[in-house]
């Protein structure tokens, strides 16, 4: 099991990364700090989604100064070796008045090996509908070496908005998801609904009861 980050005993986020080795029969487990360079900056709110080829995909959240994140990391611990690579990309063609940025979303594994990332907020706890792809497998060589500023042309296609149809859910965050054993169909649940809040206030706040289901259509 991975961790990094969260928010601290003295109400700060932190962004220290530990891994939970378990023993054969899962009765006892050994927490290790990784200490690596480059790593992910301190945040609270991101997702961390196990990809089943020793690589777990980290992805947004809340920083040190309250911003709102759009970073994607991928921590590797093939043959033993534990590090963080910072995949770059550039979005294009993003119609107006859509964000990437956001804290409080999912990120769940579906088929074909990808992450299907579903609402969360914005800086000022605008929430989210919006349902994106994110597809490392359209990197080259991501398992060998870091994305680096000269390689950034080779992850302009990891990032596709998906387009929804039917029933419209409320905007959430901070809700849960899963997927079933075909990674076809998505299941949703709770989260917090409703309103502009800013971080300090917390009339209005509302937790939502709601499951949805989502059912991937494949292209023909």
């Amino acid at each position: 099991m991975l961790i990094h980050g969260g928010i601290g005993l003295s109400g700060l986020r932190v962004g220290d990364t530990w891994v939970l080795d378990l023993s054969e029969n899962f009765l006892f487990g050994t927490w290790q700090e990784v200490v690596t360079q480059p790593s992910p900056t301190a945040r609270s709110g991101h997702t961390l989604t196990y990809n089943g080829k020793n690589q777990t995909i980290l992805f947004g959240g809340r920083g040190l100064g309250y911003e709102v994140l759009n970073d994607v990391w991928l921590f590797d611990s093939t043959g033993g070796h534990l590090r963080w690579l910072q995949l770059l990309f550039e979005l294009q063609n993003i119609p107006g008045g859509l964000s990437l940025p956001r804290v409080g979303h999912s990120a769940t594994l579906i088929l074909g090996g990808r992450l299907l990332i579903y609402g969360g907020e914005d800086s000022c706890r605008r929430r989210k509908d919006d349902f994106w792809l994110l597809d490392i497998s359209s990197i080259p060589s991501v398992e060998i070496q870091p994305i680096t500023e000269k390689r950034k042309g080779l992850v302009g296609n990891m990032w596709k908005r998906l387009k929804s149809e039917g029933y419209k859910p409320n905007c959430k965050s901070f809700h849960r998801a899963c997927a079933d054993q075909s990674g076809r169909y998505l299941y949703v649940y709770g989260g917090m609904v409703d309103g502009l809040l800013q971080p300090v206030e917390a009339s209005g706040l509302r937790f939502d009861g709601e499951l949805f289901l989502v059912e991937l259509a494949l292209q023909q």
